[in-house]
């Protein structure tokens, strides 16, 4: 811009010059002319050199004052830009926060969840323990109940019990009524016989002799009942008959049985009620109902076991049923003497358990009744 102002002025004519309309009368007059042209010309680059400096002293101050301009703008922006860098990195940490606890909620709800799932199938566990616990009870006490049946001595009076009423038999053949009873009448019923001094006779006519070695154990073992068998009555009883009863060529499995019915966990069922879901184990354990899981021979299998709340069951033979049913029966009515629900004399006591005893070593050998 400069430039074109000094060419633009170079080309424009000198302030103060003036064309001489008269002829000059002297030489005189010629050099005060050159003077006035020699004047002007350095009056007119004085003026030009002053508004040049006046350009440059402006664009400088522009300059300057827009440099500053720009750093105060730019001054400004970094700020707004150091504040904005401030709050995304406020706005990011609580971002992250609530994710944070976005996740923490989400995983204690799913723990929660998970507990609650947990504590219903414990609870429905639990429920269906107690279930078969109670079907357990249910199907004992209807045993019990059958087992007391056949104890209990029964009249009608179209059809008297003779060894009920020993006054329809004559005094020879007046009998005691092998086992243990179950109510008054039968109490009564020893009582009359024994006041009538009737020879006790067995209904088979077999005679009897009581061991006085295994009476007095008995009489010991019933000062004070226990199902501990380590006192001399039980210990006796366990080596001679139950022992040899339960023992099956299955030992381990023989085992738990032993352990069952001492523990009065052990259910017998028909196999055709079969209403429980399927056994869990093998069916080479558990046996079926063409094979004895007890004696692992090819048996027709009636009737199955299951041992405590296991859920598994166990086919077994009529033989085998026959002698654990045998050492059942033991052990329920000596149960039921420690309870006090037998109410006999010693002596009839002692004669039931050597029967239940006869049962056991009959069932050992082979020997159980056709309907099995």
């Amino acid at each position: 811009s400069q430039a074109n102002f000094e060419e633009d002025s170079q080309k424009q004519p000198a302030v103060g010059h003036w064309k001489t309309l008269m002829p000059s009368k002297g030489s005189k007059e010629e050099p005060e002319a050159g003077c006035q042209d020699a004047g002007g010309a350095d009056e007119t680059q004085s003026t030009e050199q002053l508004n040049v400096s006046r350009l440059r002293s402006s664009s400088v101050e522009i300059r300057e004052k827009g440099s500053e301009f720009l750093k105060e703008e730019l001054h400004k922006a970094q700020k707004e830009l150091k504040l904005k860098d401030k709050e995304c990195e406020r706005l990011s940490k609580v971002r992250e926060q609530l994710e944070q606890e976005l996740e923490e909620l989400t995983a204690s709800l799913f723990e929660e969840a998970h507990k609650m799932v947990r504590e219903a199938n414990t609870k429905q566990a639990a429920s269906e323990k107690q279930l078969r616990e109670a079907r357990g009870k249910i199907d004992m006490l209807q045993a019990e109940v059958t087992a007391l049946k056949t104890l209990v001595i029964t009249s009608t009076p179209s059809s008297p019990n003779r060894e009920l009423h020993p006054q329809l038999q004559s005094p020879s053949k007046a009998v005691f009524r092998k086992g243990h009873g179950r109510n008054k009448s039968t109490s009564s019923a020893m009582v009359s016989a024994a006041s009538q001094n009737v020879t006790p006779e067995p209904v088979s006519h077999e005679r009897k002799e009581v061991d006085s070695i295994l009476f007095a154990e008995f009489q010991a073992w019933k000062e004070s009942p226990t199902l501990d068998k380590s006192c001399s009555f039980l210990d006796r009883i366990y080596r001679e008959d139950v022992g040899p009863c339960l023992d099956f060529t299955k030992q381990e499995l023989s085992e738990l049985v032993r352990v069952a019915v001492e523990q009065n966990t052990l259910t017998i069922e028909p196999v055709a009620s079969q209403t429980l879901p399927v056994v869990k184990v093998s069916a080479e354990e558990c046996g079926g109902p063409k094979k004895c899981a007890l004696s692992g021979l090819p048996r027709t299998c009636r009737h199955r076991i299951m041992l405590g709340d296991s859920g598994n069951y166990y086919y077994i033979s009529p033989s085998c049923r026959a002698r654990i049913t045998a050492v059942c029966n033991f052990f329920t009515y000596i149960r039921y003497i420690q309870q006090g629900l037998v109410r006999q004399d010693v002596e009839l006591m002692y004669w039931e358990v050597m029967r239940l005893r006869r049962e056991m070593s009959l069932a050992k050998l082979g020997f159980y009744p056709s309907e099995m």
